[in-house]
């Protein structure tokens, strides 16, 4: 590692910057140079959880609730609900096999089909009536040719 010169106090641009505070890492330590966390900091000190504020810090020092910057939680009524709102890791795993696309063809698909041709009215020329695409013109997400499943 090549290091030209590093005058600490000194500012020499962006790239003395970044190689100073490396070389200050690597001399006081990682700990130092590690991210300032809440559990970091002395009893008093509270970094918080990366909520937002939800009002305004004056610059008499004072804050100033907002109150259209207090979230406002939206919840249904689940009185006569019967289902618990935690599943524990113990309950037995489930009987179902996991969803494919061939085991979806064959149950959503596949039935239409089968019906269509038993009563002669499949045609090749009419495949988007089973959710066939030509072509993924003004899809979000296009599946030929980067990302085409083969």
């Amino acid at each position: 590692m090549l290091i030209s010169c590093v005058c600490p106090g000194r500012s020499h641009g962006g790239t003395m910057g970044v190689l100073s505070t490396l070389v200050r890492g690597l001399v006081r330590g990682a700990d130092r140079m590690s991210e300032f966390t809440s559990k970091r900091g002395s009893r008093t000190h509270n970094k918080g959880r990366g909520s937002r504020p939800t009002g305004l810090r004056l610059s008499s020092g004072k804050f100033l609730p907002v109150r259209a910057m207090i979230p406002e939680f939206v919840v249904p009524n689940l009185e006569g609900f019967k289902l618990k709102p935690y599943v524990s890791y113990r309950c037995p795993a489930g009987i179902e096999p996991p969803v494919t696309a061939q085991s979806l063809f064959a149950e959503v698909v596949a039935p239409q089909i089968k019906k269509d041709f038993e009563q002669g009215t499949f045609s090749t020329e009419q495949l988007e009536k089973y959710g066939f695409e030509p072509t993924q013109e003004g899809k979000l997400f296009k599946l030929y040719p980067k990302n085409y499943v083969r």
